[in-house]
């Protein structure tokens, strides 16, 4: 019996942060319409909760919730349009 050749080895599994490209790179209509989606889907899940406290309702705690996700994914939104850390440079 021969002996199978070794395999090569693989590269360690943890790379650098700067060798990493963002998750939608410089495509800007891909961010636009990702990041607007997102704004989009904010804003009608917090009219939806603004809607049952226009009617009266009181203000419950699933509401506030509803209001809190929905500002979550305005914010997400924002950082997908405007991608701040990929931004970054370090220097030295």
């Amino acid at each position: 019996m021969s002996n199978p050749t070794p395999l090569p080895e693989k590269s360690s599994p943890v790379t650098s942060e700067a060798t990493e490209k963002p998750m939608f790179g410089d495509c800007w209509s891909c961010r636009i319409l990702s990041g607007g989606g997102l704004l989009a889907s904010g804003g009608y899940v917090g009219m939806q909760a603004q809607r049952v406290m226009r009617l009266g309702g009181p203000a419950s705690m699933g509401t506030v919730a509803q209001l809190m996700f929905a500002a979550g994914l305005a914010a997400w939104g924002l950082v997908v349009i405007f991608d701040p850390v990929g931004k970054k440079t370090r220097i030295g």
